[in-house]
């Protein structure tokens, strides 16, 4: 769902109408095809935007939320009118691009029957067992003071502080075997852009795919950080490289350094001499994230601080938890090493009490900007006299896609939904019934477009981490449950299902804001309020939010009556549920609430899955505000109408990025004027066309019946594409149809028929009755992308019809109309015409014609059968010209050819005869008729017809 903050992008524009698309052609394709328009309305941007507007901006504090409850829900009901605002905004910007959906009955996530919702869908996890309060490396924004999911971060270049860390051999393992004499003092070398998280150093990590050396200093500059006679254990990919930063000028190579050495050595703590809050064991780990593409071929491990490090080192916590160890110079016996998992940064990014001497240095500022830790460990470092080397690294680099600014991963207390652990949906949980598996399963199950999809998000559920849904924030849904500390960090969760209730009807009836208002805890718990349970004040994620949307949407009878008979396939019905976004939502909305349904149902809430790409500017750039390459679709629709939108969605291949800028709206623009101008050719010449006139398919002409076998062809295209979503071939169809067989072809030629005819003429009525058919067909066609220039059209073409062409549906029975036979034969024909056209235009250049009017062309055909195909075709009006002629006798060696047409050869000749004042054909006929000497005796008939029935013309 689109978020209720700001006028909409184009990248919404883009996204709404191929939505639209989908509805209304799977409408018109026969189905009850419904778009429920809804908003996302929690969370930080709103809640940041509050901040701003209301506090930073008038220099005024923001209260203290934690502690007052009647400021907590004062703030969050100016986050509710905020929210409420912008989304009346952008409702009407969506229906201004011609978007149908129940709009006076959206969906919104701060809604209270979807706060109430998603408050039991949470509690659901809670009771399967799968919601957890845990430690954890989060990805934190300083600046915003929350933790941020993956979707929420973008990465751009950063410049960091890179340094090369010696951590000296300093222990080996009890009852081990015997460490080699050479290791003795030498060092294990790490390399890091983060100095900062050295103090929460916990372990080295190393790969056994890896070969390691150990290698001596030999010669350095006097003053060097790295020393003559150093000892280091590295990669042997990587040693040459590590000693030319070193600015060490010769080195020796002492030998191999095995893994299973590897794993039987403990380092000192860098930081030891400095503080002996560091003096522990640093133990070396095997890990498959460990590489010899860059660094040393060891990983400094902080648990606390990075993704691999924490999974690395509590998938080691037994073995650790076991092993015991020795120092190396004393013999002295070490106590096992500590596994828990330190909070060395608080929510302000500063260094606590747990990065001993570092107290207070902060990583980064409330701006964002570098601190002062980096420096201070570096110093201290060097002072130690651990760094090799130093240097800036300027790479990709997490930042917040709201504030812009860094991220950093910290260890914090948050609350998950296990991905492995065993689901218990009835108290008893199934070994392998986990969320990744069902989820897994659900994705099999699930029709992605475009295919690729599929593997895309199927690689993100394999191996992603457990899912963080707390945010330490104010507007949102709480997390609303109740807990008790056990002592071990952990906690257990109240089960208890009348509280549950009490919770979920005071949302029902007042929202979210009941959990935070005074007294809320005595209120919910009852009874039970002395036994020592506490609320839980974070909130939840937004994603878990809009993750949830399909229970208070699919499954909320009495907020959305039309919804109410779904039966989806996978329950034995008939009806399919499609979610449609740009393909950033692998990891967003399909992605959440892929896990929230398979978590809760058991499956996907979804059946169909569409993404498409972003948008970028005409040279295939990013938008940007700052570049001057945005469009602004509320722009667009002012100087050109949202049809133009329309039609440029529809056109683009939508499984890939769409680029837009004012060439390529020109071109659309073009596009349209083509299109537009045939429906009102067709419009205006059905004026006085009567339904009564109208000629059955087998008693017209052969240019009729080509021209409905035509129609018959593009209706199977224009069907199958629009089954299966490919608009595009929809649009180069319809063009193609509409420019080159009506306009350039069939409309060309009849138009001498339909202007000049008499109203009696069975070839004028048959004429007007393809035109009839052809009319209706493509303005159905055209609806759903051409939204408010077919509806338009409609209206004049049947007045007394369907107050509206999105009211019905698209033309049955075209295939009757199927003629192949005659196809042939006309391809035959139109060969010869492109041959006929290729000399007038050679006539027309050498200014010998002006119009195709005033030729006679005499037209040569060697080939018996195809000779006998065109006895029987008016060339002259096929052509048209005012006259021709047809032979078979050998032609001229100057005679017009075209290379690729074989056995047919033009001479053209000037048309003989006076010019019809009405027609403007040149014939010998014209002046024959006394009462009208200047037309021909056609046209003087149709005249008097004409005159007889009381019209001018």
């Amino acid at each position: 769902p689109p978020y209720a903050n700001g006028n909409i992008h184009i990248g919404h524009a883009l996204n709404k109408i191929l939505k639209d698309l989908v509805t209304k052609s799977q409408q018109m394709l026969g189905y009850d095809s419904n778009y429920v328009p809804g908003w996302d309305c929690h969370g930080l941007p709103i809640e940041w935007k509050i901040e701003e507007e209301n506090y930073r901006s008038k220099g005024k504090q923001k209260p203290n939320l934690k502690d007052d409850a009647a400021a907590m829900i004062a703030f969050r009901q100016e986050c509710r009118a905020y929210a409420t605002h912008w989304l009346g905004v952008q409702r009407e910007e969506f229906k201004r691009l011609g978007i149908i959906g129940d709009w006076a009955h959206p969906y919104s996530t701060m809604a209270y029957p979807a706060e109430a919702q998603i408050a039991r869908e949470i509690m659901k996890f809670a009771a399967n067992g799968t919601l957890y309060r845990g430690s954890k490396p989060v990805m934190w924004s300083v600046v915003e003071k929350t933790a941020l999911a993956e979707a929420e971060v973008e990465y751009e270049d950063y410049t960091s502080d890179a340094v090369w860390v010696k951590f000296p051999v300093w222990f080996v393992v009890r009852n081990g075997p015997a460490m080699r004499p050479e290791l003795l003092n030498a060092s294990v070398l790490i390399w890091t852009t983060t100095p900062w998280t050295l103090p929460a150093n916990r372990a080295i990590s190393y790969s056994s795919k890896i070969t390691y050396g150990l290698y001596k200093v030999v010669e350095a500059p006097e003053g060097n950080w790295a020393k003559v006679g150093d000892r280091y254990v590295v990669a042997d990919n990587l040693a040459a490289a590590l000693m030319q930063q070193a600015k060490v000028s010769k080195f020796e190579r002492l030998g191999d350094v095995t893994s299973d050495e590897l794993s039987g050595i403990g380092c000192r703590h860098p930081l030891a001499g400095f503080n002996e809050g560091y003096a522990r064991t640093i133990p070396l780990l095997d890990g498959d994230h460990v590489t010899d593409d860059a660094g040393t071929g060891f990983v400094h491990t902080a648990p606390g601080h990075g993704r691999e490090d924490f999974d690395i080192w509590t998938g080691n916590k037994t073995k650790l938890d076991s092993k015991e160890w020795m120092e190396i110079s004393t013999n002295k016996a070490i106590p096992s090493v500590n596994t828990a998992i330190p909070y060395t940064v608080d929510e302000n990014g500063a260094l606590t009490e747990q990065a001993p001497g570092f107290t207070g240095k902060r990583v980064i500022t409330d701006k964002g900007e570098k601190g002062d830790a980096n420096e201070a460990v570096i110093k201290a470092l060097a002072d130690a006299g651990m760094i090799i080397a130093r240097s800036r690294l300027k790479h990709q680099y997490p930042h917040s896609w709201r504030s812009k600014k860094p991220v950093i991963y910290r260890n914090t207390p948050q609350w998950f939904i296990a991905m492995d652990k065993p689901i218990s949906d009835d108290g008893k949980a199934k070994s392998g019934d986990t969320l990744r598996a069902r989820a897994l399963t659900a994705i099999a199950n699930t029709q992605w477009v475009p295919q690729s999809g599929q593997n895309r998000i199927n690689g993100m559920i394999a191996n992603r981490p457990d899912w963080v849904v707390s945010r330490q924030r104010a507007w949102g849904v709480p997390i609303a449950v109740f807990i008790k500390e056990k002592g071990d960090g952990s906690v257990e969760i109240l089960q208890d299902e009348t509280t549950n209730q009490r919770i979920t009807e005071a949302f029902m009836s007042e929202g979210a804001d009941a959990w935070y208002a005074q007294g809320a805890r005595e209120r919910f718990l009852g009874s039970r309020a002395g036994e020592g349970w506490q609320k839980v004040d974070d909130i939840l994620d937004v994603w878990f939010d809009s993750g949830s949307t399909h229970a208070f949407v699919l499954e909320d009878r009495q907020n959305f009556p039309t919804l109410g008979a779904i039966k989806r396939k996978i329950d034995g019905g008939k009806d399919t549920v499609m979610y449609l976004e740009g393909s950033d939502q692998h990891r967003g909305w399909f992605h959440s609430s892929l896990l929230e349904s398979c978590g809760t149902r058991g499956r996907a809430p979804y059946d169909v899955v569409l993404t498409h790409g972003f948008t970028l500017d005409e040279q295939g750039r990013k938008m940007s505000k700052s570049i001057g390459n945005t469009v602004e679709p509320q722009k667009v629709i002012k100087d050109s109408g949202a049809d133009i939108l329309r039609l440029w969605v529809a056109a683009s291949d939508y499984s890939d990025d769409q680029r837009i800028g004012p060439e390529i709206l020109k071109t659309m623009v073009e596009t349209y004027r083509k299109l537009r101008n045939s429906v009102r050719w067709m419009l205006g010449t059905l004026a006085h066309f009567k339904p009564g006139d109208a000629i059955e398919p087998m008693d017209m002409p052969e240019l009729e019946r080509l021209m409905l076998h035509r129609l018959s062809e593009v209706d199977a295209v224009v069907r199958k594409a629009y089954e299966e979503f490919d608009y595009k071939t929809v649009i180069a169809a319809l063009t193609s149809f509409m420019n080159t067989e009506l306009s350039a072809f069939y409309f060309d030629i009849r138009k001498d028929t339909l202007y000049c005819e008499p109203p009696s003429s069975p070839v004028r009525k048959a004429a007007l009755t393809t035109v009839d058919i052809l009319c209706d067909a493509i303005l159905k066609w055209l609806a759903p992308v051409l939204s408010f220039t077919a509806d338009e059209a409609w209206v004049q073409y049947r007045p007394q019809g369907a107050a509206s062409v999105h009211l019905l549906t698209f033309p049955e029975r075209l295939g009757r109309y199927r003629d192949d036979e005659l196809a042939a034969k006309w391809d035959a024909i139109r060969e010869v015409r492109r041959v006929v056209t290729g000399a007038l235009e050679v006539e027309r250049a050498a200014k010998r014609i002006g119009s195709s009017l005033e030729a006679a062309p005499r037209v040569y055909v060697a080939d018996p059968e195809l000779f006998a195909i065109m006895a029987g075709t008016d060339i002259a009006e096929v052509c048209i010209t005012s006259s021709a002629e047809l032979t078979n006798a050998d032609a001229p060696a100057d005679a017009f050819r075209l290379p690729d047409v074989t056995n047919v050869a033009v001479v053209v000749e000037q048309a003989q005869g006076k010019k019809c004042a009405r027609s403007w054909k040149i014939l010998p006929t014209v002046g024959d008729d006394s009462e009208y000497p200047d037309v021909s005796p056609r046209d003087a008939d149709a005249l008097r017809e004409w005159k007889a029935l009381g019209v001018s013309v």
